[in-house]
């Protein structure tokens, strides 16, 4: 017959609960370990990418932008100084250059106040030598008083440790011992007043020599200020070019201001560019730049930036520095591209198809064997037309991929075939 046996069941009904929390762990991880996994890498045509490596050395940053030559202003000449023409040297039409002088004229008053600013000159540049040597011996007293103290303490020093000796063979009484170091300590307190007397004497002398020396500077200013008024009276041209008009006649006399002639350059150039707003930021007065007038490249240097941005685009005016090629003429379009500056041995790439400089991006760096790309994170620095700095995330001869790979953003590897 059967027997009942309660205990077999109860130990199957645990086994069958630990199988299916077994099972249900199982199926979870599997789960969660699903979820992890990244999904496939896809498999990109390599010759559809864009790929640079990494380099190491000078990187040349530049900017670059489109414009059209322009032709230079004319020069209008006006008197800085009132005064009476007394020669009239070249007339309209006279070829002239930058040191030709167009007018003579005269102003007896400045003549005086000139010679006047010189004689001044004279008498405060007499005047300080006068004072340097005056405080250079007041100066030399209080060093040699200050080195008598000095001589006098190491003296009463000496005296203390002679006293020392005898009064510890019990030669001396106490008292002479006492005095001895009450002396030593007197002379001590005089050679450090003396030192404090010295420094405020060396402070004072300078500030006196310094005050006197603005005072000279101001005079000597005032001095060249009325040369140059004078130097002025001979009216000269400033500019290369064609004199086209002679405003004055002998005789007249002028005021500050007045128009004395116009010089025209109907031969200079210079290239007007448009440069994007978002790299003008760096351009400077004086950058070295390189024009394309498509019939030659012509060597320039920035001359003019303007304070306003216009359509995305910041104008900036080129001055030429060597000859032009020929056929360059008036509104010819050209092509320029400004040197910002040069960076020694840093790394650099070619520009990506996105990123910022000084952001940080997402690259895909090929693998040695270039059959797999990885996502990696590289900090971008400084960026010229075609190139930017790598500050960090990548390494000299590392293979990238600048191409737009935002249809990739969801995969941090790729394989390339």
């Amino acid at each position: 017959m059967d027997i009942a046996r309660p205990e077999r069941a109860q130990l199957l009904r645990r086994r069958r609960i630990i199988w299916g929390g077994a099972a249900v762990l199982v199926v979870a991880a599997g789960s969660l370990a699903l979820a992890r996994l990244e999904p496939a890498a896809p498999s990109i045509e390599g010759g559809t990418l864009w790929i640079d490596s990494v380099k190491r050395g000078e990187m040349l940053r530049e900017v670059r932008g489109q414009g059209t030559l322009e032709p230079e202003r004319e020069q209008w000449i006006s008197a800085d100084n009132a005064g009476q023409v007394v020669q009239v040297v070249l007339r309209p039409g006279a070829n002239v250059t930058p040191d030709s002088v167009i007018l003579r004229m005269t102003n007896p008053e400045l003549a005086q106040q000139a010679q006047e600013a010189q004689s001044q000159l004279s008498t405060a540049e007499a005047d300080l030598r006068v004072l340097e040597a005056q405080l250079a011996t007041q100066l030399l007293n209080q060093e040699a008083e200050a080195a008598g103290l000095s001589a006098q303490l190491a003296e009463a020093r000496l005296q203390v440790e002679a006293n020392e000796r005898l009064h510890t063979e019990k030669l001396i009484p106490d008292i002479t011992l006492k005095v001895s170091r009450l002396h030593a300590d007197e002379m001590t307190k005089r050679q450090q007043l003396e030192e404090q007397r010295l420094a405020r004497l060396r402070e004072a002398n300078a500030a006196q020599v310094a005050g006197r020396r603005s005072q000279l500077e101001q005079l000597r200013t005032m001095q060249r200020l009325r040369n140059e008024q004078m130097v002025a009276l001979q009216v000269k041209a400033g500019i290369a070019g064609i004199l086209q008009e002679v405003a004055v006649e002998a005789g007249q006399r002028v005021n500050p201001g007045t128009i004395l002639a116009r010089v025209a350059q109907p031969d200079t150039l210079k290239a007007e560019l448009r440069i994007p707003e978002t790299q003008a930021k760096d351009v400077a007065v004086g950058q070295v730049a390189q024009i394309d007038t498509r019939n030659g490249i012509v060597a320039g240097r920035v001359a003019r930036i303007d304070p306003a941005a216009r359509q995305g685009t910041v104008a900036v005016d080129v001055t030429f520095t060597g000859p032009m090629p020929p056929g360059s003429r008036p509104d010819l379009s050209v092509d320029g591209t400004i040197e910002i500056e040069r960076l020694p041995d840093v790394l650099y790439m070619s520009r990506p198809a996105f990123g910022q400089p000084g952001e940080k991006i997402g690259l895909f760096r090929v693998s040695p064997d270039g059959d797999t790309a990885q996502r990696v994170t590289v900090q971008l620095g400084r960026a010229s037309t075609h190139t930017i700095e790598v500050v960090s995330g990548l390494n000299k001869g590392d293979k990238v991929i600048l191409s737009d790979t935002n249809e990739w953003d969801g995969y941090s590897r790729l394989r390339l075939h």
